[in-house]
């Protein structure tokens, strides 16, 4: 009679995921982070009925002076576009395409991670090299040529950031890979026949899930600063859309005279970064009592 081997008892995730949700109440931090970001969709989710204006309506009346008014509440901007219409309409191209280009990276980087940590050998060393070679480079310098190459879209600044970004999640999943495949459940499900994929995306995968939960809060502020560091260079959308780093470099100029245009779309900015990153360190809190 062969002896089977029973396959360990599962837990319920989505009752623990609703758990951590409940715990992050009590990360004073986590909170303010999960405020800000939450501030920044809904904003963006309601931007038509928010923006008090056209984004890209300029009134000439208004270059005469362009400080905040009852009419314009943060100003206008050196062509008298109203700021605040402009930081709302762009909120959604930043937590459209930060969003995106961190899932498609950390698809990407997840697969070839596993494979790497998993199989190791030659198909590691290979993975591996082509990371080395790509992270050799410093990453504003190929962002520049990435986009200059390709044209400044949000399309391709999505592929600039998962071009980059993905052998940075590489080796940290083929790292936590080398390690969690010497787990005891990992021996359990080779001896029960599953396949290799099964074990990485089953096995492995979930049991990697609270380090990597936290980087992609990180790198969705890193990419923030990345799509408004493109726009300021002039590689980010192409005008007159809205984009919060296009703002500051279109009035940097003026900055001395009326700081008011560069100042609101840099704190846009800084308040969504900052707000990834107190998030990021709420859920690492949560994880470490859990």
């Amino acid at each position: 009679m062969t002896a089977t081997i029973a396959r360990p008892a599962r837990p319920n995730f989505a009752r623990r995921t609703w758990m951590r949700v409940r715990l992050l109440k009590e990360s004073p931090i986590g909170m303010v982070g999960a405020f800000l970001v939450a501030f920044w969709v809904l904003v963006a989710v309601f931007a038509p009925w928010i923006a008090p204006h056209d984004p890209n309506e300029s009134n000439m009346d208004a270059l005469i002076d362009p400080t905040p008014t009852a009419v314009n509440w943060l100003g206008t901007d050196n062509q008298g576009r109203d700021i605040l219409s402009r930081i709302v309409w762009g909120s959604r191209t930043v937590l459209a395409v930060a969003p995106l280009a961190v899932l498609i990276a950390y698809t990407l980087g997840c697969l070839l991670g596993l494979i790497a940590g998993y199989y190791r050998g030659w198909i590691d060393q290979v993975i591996n090299r082509i990371s080395d070679i790509i992270l050799s480079f410093p990453a504003i310098i190929l962002y520049i040529i990435v986009i200059m190459r390709l044209g400044p879209s949000a399309m391709n600044v999505i592929m600039a950031v998962v071009f980059i970004a993905t052998p940075q999640i590489v080796r940290i999943v083929r790292g936590m890979t080398l390690e969690l495949r010497e787990q005891d459940y990992v021996s359990a499900a080779k001896m029960r026949g599953e396949t290799a994929f099964y074990i990485m995306l089953t096995e492995i995968l979930p049991n990697a899930r609270g380090p990597l939960i936290v980087d992609a809060c990180l790198r969705m502020g890193y990419t923030t600063i990345t799509i408004g560091v493109l726009g300021f260079l002039g590689l980010g959308l192409p005008p007159p859309d809205p984009d919060w780093g296009g703002m500051v470099k279109d009035t940097y100029a003026m900055m001395t005279i009326y700081p008011h245009m560069s100042l609101f779309p840099a704190i846009a900015i800084s308040s969504l970064v900052v707000g990834f990153s107190l998030l990021a360190d709420g859920i690492r809190e949560i994880s470490l009592r859990d």
